[in-house]
């Protein structure tokens, strides 16, 4: 008898320590998918200048960019929904094999138009990986256990963000920029190995409705937006028929939108949610912030190359400083949420981003290398408290109910703000340039024009058989062109201040601080 209840004991600690490991294995594959995702817009911007330089499109480069963030934005909801209603492991593959899939394709691509159609198709495996991700280290976690999964997750952001930039410019220079894409590929197959072999997921999920008419809605409205002012004044008349049919189309999904999401049961954004003011206010600061800091890890990296000389390993270089000095702000911003209000940090958030923008915006062709990494750890700092703050303000009125559809609209908002941001500003920086450019060469003729293709300072083969006093125009073109994109930038900045000014003075209760010190200290 104490045989046989050795040997069940023996047989259960085996069952369990079995499951551990299993945990282990899919925990690995969830953060290599995560990774991956989250890697790859810094990953590729640091490659921008050198893809710019074969490719040519430096009119079109922020597509490249945009297209990935649209196609993320739009799936994000919904992949959400559908692996509630089917399944998180079908559709977490899904997402894999489609970002590897796109990442081979952009590989391939041989120009800018078909590597933006083929970020794209990255996105669409990014928006399915992200939420799915999250939702399953929180399915196979206990509560007690989720707050350290969710710093390890941090983590896996903070790394992402310091070492993709340096990690591109170095494959970039060695490998070639395709490489930047290929490198998710063994990435991908282990992931999808481990989340195939591994995770067995519970056969009883809940069944939602999506709401198609609301997303399909939106993101028709924002590519109508995108393409009326990409085309507008360059390929089209701003009063041309297909221009204003595009401002049109915008203007009817839009309202199209609203007037699902009023109706719909289950809506893509809650307008019901806004009506509280931290929560309204954190979303609004999502919005902005989101757009003004892709306009810094877009255009800094093409200064740096464009007016400095070199290769992407320097703009890798110059652009980390600003990830460090995120993470940086991201643990503070935690730190400071359990000593003040959310509207205090934020302030002293809002402060150093609204500087840090404001001194790039100062830039020249002989600012110093120094004076960029000042600018840049000071501009990362500042919007790095809105990665942690924002997150919590959004879901601190919320219970365990409401919360995933929370932090998912404040997510939502912030990639919409990016993707906004890159556009607009893109063709502010574009039409800058364009002007600087023409007032550099008037009166030169086709001599100065025959070296006035911006894309060859990008390389610097190129760049060294250009005339020293043309470079020096094409130089100085391309930084006040930059630097004059990020003074536009101080107005969705300033509109943050005014955002926070606003903001309610509700903070996370010391009773609960406490709470959970006692908690951490048990364990």
């Amino acid at each position: 008898m104490r045989l046989l209840f050795k040997f069940k004991l023996l047989g259960g600690c085996k069952v369990i320590a079995e499951r551990k490991d299993k945990t282990k294995f899919i925990l690995f594959g969830l953060l290599l998918g995560i990774l991956m995702s989250a890697m790859d817009n810094t990953i590729v911007t640091t490659a921008m200048g050198t893809i710019v330089s074969e490719l040519g499109g430096m009119d079109q480069f922020v597509w490249v960019t945009s297209a990935y963030m649209v196609a993320v934005m739009a799936g994000t909801p919904i992949f959400g929904k559908l692996s509630d209603m089917y399944g998180r492991k079908r559709f977490f593959i899904f997402g894999i094999v489609t970002f590897i899939l796109g990442s081979v394709l952009c590989g391939i691509a041989t120009s800018i138009v078909q590597l933006s159609i083929f970020r794209a198709i990255q996105g669409i495996g990014g928006g399915a990986l992200m939420p799915i991700a999250f939702t399953i280290i929180y399915d196979i976690f206990p509560i007690e256990k989720r707050g350290k999964m969710t710093g390890l997750m941090g983590a896996v952001f903070g790394t992402s963000s310091i070492f993709g930039p340096l990690l591109g410019a170095f494959i970039t220079d060695h490998l070639g920029w395709n490489w930047v894409f290929y490198i998710n590929v063994p990435i991908g197959i282990i992931a999808l190995g481990l989340i195939i072999v591994f995770y067995h997921e519970s056969l009883t999920h809940e069944k939602q409705r999506i709401d198609w008419g609301g997303a399909f809605t939106l993101v028709g409205a924002v590519i109508c937006l995108m393409f009326a002012l990409e085309l507008g004044g360059e390929k089209y008349a701003w009063n041309s028929v297909v221009i204003i049919s595009l401002f049109v189309g915008f203007a009817v999904l839009f309202v199209a939108f609203l007037l699902v999401e009023v109706r719909a049961k289950e809506p893509v954004i809650s307008f019901s949610m806004f009506k509280i003011p931290l929560y309204a206010t954190s979303s609004l600061l999502a919005l902005f912030y989101g757009s003004v800091f892709i306009i810094a890890t877009v255009y800094i990296p093409i200064y740096v190359q464009g007016v400095y000389g070199g290769t992407a390993t320097n703009s890798g270089i110059i652009l980390m400083p600003m990830m460090l000095g995120s993470v940086f702000g991201s643990m503070m911003g935690g730190i400071l949420t359990s000593k003040m209000s959310y509207r205090s940090v934020m302030m002293i958030s809002v402060v150093f981003f609204l500087g840090g923008i404001f001194a790039l915006s100062t830039l020249t062709g002989d600012s110093s290398r120094t004076l960029l990494t000042l600018y840049s750890i000071l501009t990362g700092f500042g919007v790095g408290f809105s990665f942690s703050v924002l997150g919590m303000a959004a879901v601190h009125h919320f219970d365990a109910r409401q919360r995933g559809a929370a932090t998912s609209t404040n997510s939502f908002l912030r990639s919409l703000g990016m993707t906004l941001g890159i556009t607009i500003f893109g063709i502010v920086q574009r039409n800058l340039l364009a002007n600087n450019m023409a007032e550099a060469f008037e009166g030169m003729g086709q001599s100065g024009q025959s070296f006035g293709d911006t894309r060859d300072m990008l390389s610097p083969e190129k760049r060294a058989l250009i005339p020293a006093p043309i470079l020096e125009k094409i130089t100085g073109a391309l930084s006040s062109s930059i630097a004059h994109t990020f003074l536009w930038a101080l107005i969705p900045t300033a509109l943050s201040v005014i955002v926070i000014i606003l903001m309610p003075k509700d903070r996370i209760k010391p009773r609960a601080v406490k709470a959970a010190e006692v908690s951490e200290q048990r364990v």
